[in-house]
């Protein structure tokens, strides 16, 4: 699923990364707890958090997920966001759940890092 069906799936807004909504994204790892992203998140996943300071963007960069989505109307700080331009991952938010978001994904297909 490319990120930009994501984007419209989940009436998300991007913060940073218009140019990179063709990516497509195979998996996702949806966790508020970046311990739990490290050991069980993989390359190429797409990280939805409601964690929105710079360790979420950190995280996401040493597992090298390709997107991450915030849930709950949340959004990152100008730290966060200035890294995520350095390392190049794109950033969306939703007004979504964390559980809607990764129901309307998983009907739509998105398989989790753990299947």
């Amino acid at each position: 699923m490319k990120l930009r069906e994501i984007k419209e799936l989940l009436a998300a807004e991007v913060i940073w990364g218009e140019n990179h909504l063709e990516i497509e994204i195979d998996t996702v790892c949806a966790s508020d707890l970046m311990s739990d992203v490290l050991a069980l998140g993989k390359p190429g996943m797409l990280l939805i958090t409601g964690l929105s300071n710079v360790q979420s963007v950190r995280t996401a960069d040493i597992i090298e997920a390709k997107a991450i989505l915030y849930v709950r109307g949340k959004k990152p700080d100008q730290e966060g966001i200035s890294l995520a331009k350095k390392k190049g991952i794109p950033l969306l938010a939703t007004k979504y759940l964390m559980y809607q978001a990764c129901g309307l994904l998983y009907q739509k297909g998105l398989k989790s890092v753990h299947d």
